[in-house]
């Protein structure tokens, strides 16, 4: 990118994030910035005496982290015995050798959640580079109900059935079972010099759906990348089955608005992408002026705490099963909204990036995983790049 290039980048960046997204080059006294998030998507049974591995890829990189750990959806209180955080080594249940921390909650190595709470880690002394693999191991003694789990990792994590004395092992003998969802995990903040976080906030779409499995191309992945050097962390608040305008597959879009997106560390931009599953789902949403009422006070409520938003259009699925002509009216007229009603404060047009001109009610086949509906690894590189210039970067 040449001079030109640059200065248009940093001018956007001020625009939509503010001044300290360009402030790369200046020195800076060390704030917390959201690294890494999954959204709760709902629960699974407990797995008392167990020792779960989750494996979490962190965007912006620091010299110590906390973690967030949800009883968010539970129905009692959890129990976490013992929670301890290493980076990775290679790519199995082994940890890199001297980084292995265990954490504490108000100095105790133990802590109580109680039903339907969060609660974060004191912070841990352990240097993490960008683009880190962090291994965050929870113990859980006794049965505590319910567990809080996001569903769609599309990311190997590693179980240890008898936990007990393992959380803390550097060899990852003991994590024998290999499971595919995030169990109690649900954030990384990470204290550095970081200029504050984007949450790409939506459904299975940025869940990362149709995309490669321990790969991270889901399109918050590799957004992080575009913004790396900008030190912009990425959160990851997409719930695969999500809607905006009522409860889902986990609480919709308006409930879980604060907690998932507003409430983490640094946030500076939002990215709304959420709505088809309104559209094409049971009971089907066909008021455009209900999507855009429920987009303006997402907005609203983001401008309140000064976070930008961004609006991306909703993508076609010509060829899905719940499609029909009446659906495509809708969605035309909500994507008619999102790039001219003046709720956002940019514009991603994901809708005109990967539809096919030759039939624009689907996406374009080298974007298709298979089920026109999400999108491939070229499908979410291509839908990173479109946010990325709506935020700024090219």
């Amino acid at each position: 990118m040449g001079k030109v290039g640059r200065v248009v980048v940093a001018l956007l960046l001020v625009v939509l994030l503010g001044p300290t997204a360009t402030a790369a080059a200046r020195p800076a006294t060390p704030v917390w910035t959201g690294s890494w998030e999954t959204a709760p998507s709902g629960t699974a049974p407990a797995l008392p005496g167990a020792a779960v591995r989750n494996v979490v890829h962190l965007s912006v990189g620091g010299t110590a982290v906390r973690i967030r750990l949800s009883n968010r959806l539970g129905t009692a209180p959890l129990r976490l015995g013992a929670v301890t955080v290493a980076l990775r080594r290679g790519a199995g249940p082994d940890a890199v050798l001297g980084t292995l921390r265990t954490a504490t909650f108000g100095g105790a190595p133990t802590a109580v959640v109680p039903a339907g709470h969060d609660v974060v880690t004191d912070p841990v002394r352990l240097p993490v580079p960008i683009a880190a693999d962090l291994l965050v191991t929870v113990l859980t003694p006794v049965d505590s109900g319910p567990a809080t789990y996001h569903r769609t990792a599309l990311q190997t994590s590693y179980l240890a059935r008898a936990g007990a004395g393992h959380a803390a092992d550097v060899d990852g003998s003991a994590y024998t079972t290999a499971i595919g969802y995030w169990y109690y995990v649900t954030g990384v903040d990470v204290l550095g010099t970081g200029a504050g976080s984007v949450v790409a906030f939506g459904d299975s779409l940025t869940d990362g759906n149709g995309s490669t499995a321990d790969t991270n191309h889901r399109w918050p992945d590799r957004l992080a990348h575009r913004l790396s050097g900008h030190r912009l962390g990425v959160l990851n608040a997409g719930v695969a089955g999500n809607r905006l305008l009522r409860d889902g597959v986990g609480p919709s879009a308006l409930a879980r608005l604060d907690e998932d997106a507003l409430d983490r560390a640094g946030v500076r931009a939002l990215i709304v992408f959420e709505g088809i599953n309104d559209i094409k789902g049971s009971p089907e949403a066909n008021d455009p002026a209900a999507f855009a009422a429920a987009y303006r006070t997402l907005v609203a409520r983001a401008h309140a705490r000064g976070i930008r938003v961004v609006g991306v259009t909703l993508t076609p699925y010509g060829g899905y099963p719940a499609y029909t002509p009446a659906r495509e009216a809708v969605r035309q007229r909500v994507n008619a909204f999102i790039r001219t009603g003046g709720a956002f404060d940019a514009v991603a047009d994901a809708d005109a990036a990967v539809r096919d001109p030759a039939a624009p009610q689907r996406i374009l086949p080298g974007y298709d995983p298979g089920d026109h509906l999400h999108f491939n690894d070229a499908g979410m590189n291509r839908v990173a790049k479109v946010v990325a210039r709506a935020l700024g970067p090219a």
